[in-house]
């Protein structure tokens, strides 16, 4: 044992599946539909080996330098402009650099929460959230979801109940994991009960440019009119996720704190990414980029769900997204993923996925999964979902 005192805080910051995630990813003998990776092939190489080169050669003495917390302010405009084009208005002090949007969980959830106070969330929720927001200590209540979206009538009866929130955190967008997307009409009303009952939201919008289907609703953010928004978004699923770069924006009083918070954790984002992201804005055609993104996850995901319905029992179901990275199996009641995948799907077909069971707050259910189909090749996502659904009818057969 180590001598070592620990706070309180860490008896809740726990191994979790994350770390499973990054090691199935790097395992050659495994067909991963597990982390939420974009497709490596598709990253603009060419194009970053010109910014990088920019960056370094021509200009490393600013490149290679310390910068200010908030980030390169030319990055910040560029961005800041870029978001307002896409329909979230913003200007120069509502925006911070982040390293990845998962940064911003973080800081945030540091702003906002002390210990014992309410967090809203999508059940089920996006695991590296609930990995952000537990060291700060709070108690969770989850919403139950549809097919479009949290059920915000849900959360007003609890509302009026009694609950009161500090936050309430949302992925709008393709939700991670079930890639359901949040009706407009329910973004007006979650809108309105923060109002009515004075919470802030957190809105992740990480998969909202990967959109292949529909029209898009309006963010949140765009929709708040008095800052009680704050939104995340993030360069990893549109550009490259090794840059890790994100960024925050709210209110300006509200981004202000948070760049003391980044200050205090990592003092700024790496000069030489910012600056390489920059040039990249202001040289390549980053929306033409995300529109090759679009035509190939969507035809990825059709692959997918395709082989799904042939090779899965009728029994399990998929949604169907719109957009983003992934789709979420259902089982019948009882059956076990996190069993399933350990004991068959990882030693007698070499798959991997993610089960459900870490994705829910509270009282976590052991029938779903989430799998990613923007990662593999279309061979190997035919390969995998064929065996792999081979083993689970051999399996509820026995069940």
């Amino acid at each position: 044992m180590s001598p070592v005192h620990f706070a309180k805080r860490m008896e809740i910051v726990q191994p979790n599946a994350i770390g499973e995630l990054l090691k199935f990813g790097a395992d050659p003998a495994l067909i991963s539909f597990a982390g939420g990776y974009p497709d490596g092939s598709l990253f603009p190489t060419h194009k970053l080996n010109d910014v990088f080169q920019t960056a370094i050669l021509e200009r490393g003495a600013q490149s290679l330098q310390y910068t200010v917390s908030d980030g390169d302010p030319k990055l910040r405009a560029q961005l800041a402009a870029r978001v307002s084009r896409l329909g979230t208005p913003c200007s120069l002090e509502n925006l911070l650099i982040l390293q990845g949007s998962q940064q911003g969980l973080d800081l945030v959830a540091k702003m906002l929460v002390d210990p014992g106070d309410i967090i809203v969330t999508e059940s089920p929720t996006f695991l590296g959230a609930l990995v952000a927001f537990n060291p700060c200590q709070p108690r969770y209540v989850d919403i139950p979801m549809d097919e479009h979206g949290m059920k915000t009538d849900v959360l007003e009866q609890q509302l009026k109940a009694g609950l009161r929130p500090k936050m309430l955190y949302t992925i709008p967008e393709f939700q991670n994991p079930t890639g359901v997307t949040m009706s407009a009409e329910r973004r007006k009303h979650l809108i309105a009960l923060a109002s009515a009952f004075d919470f802030t939201i957190l809105e992740d919008t990480a998969y909202r440019e990967l959109r292949y289907n529909g029209e898009a609703p309006p963010t949140l953010k765009s929709m708040d009119q008095e800052g009680r928004v704050i939104m995340l978004g993030s360069f990893s699923k549109i550009l490259a996720p090794g840059m890790r770069l994100g960024w925050a924006i709210g209110e300006a009083s509200v981004i202000e704190r948070l760049g003391l918070l980044k200050l205090a954790a990592d003092t700024q984002c790496s000069t030489l990414n910012m600056a390489a992201a920059s040039l990249f804005l202001e040289r390549h055609d980053l929306d033409g980029h995300v529109e090759i993104l679009r035509a190939a996850y969507h035809r990825k995901k059709n692959l997918m769900l395709s082989m799904i319905r042939q090779h899965f029992p009728q029994e399990v179901t998929c949604t169907d997204p719109d957009g983003g990275l992934f789709t979420w199996l259902t089982f019948p009641k009882g059956f076990d993923t996190t069993a399933f995948m350990r004991e068959q799907a990882l030693n007698n077909a070499k798959v991997a996925y993610v089960p459900g069971f870490s994705f829910f707050a509270r009282d976590g259910e052991i029938n779903h999964a989430r799998f990613n189909f923007s990662s593999q090749t279309d061979e190997k996502i035919i390969a995998g979902i064929s065996v792999l659904g081979a083993l689970v009818k051999q399996q509820m057969a026995k069940q």
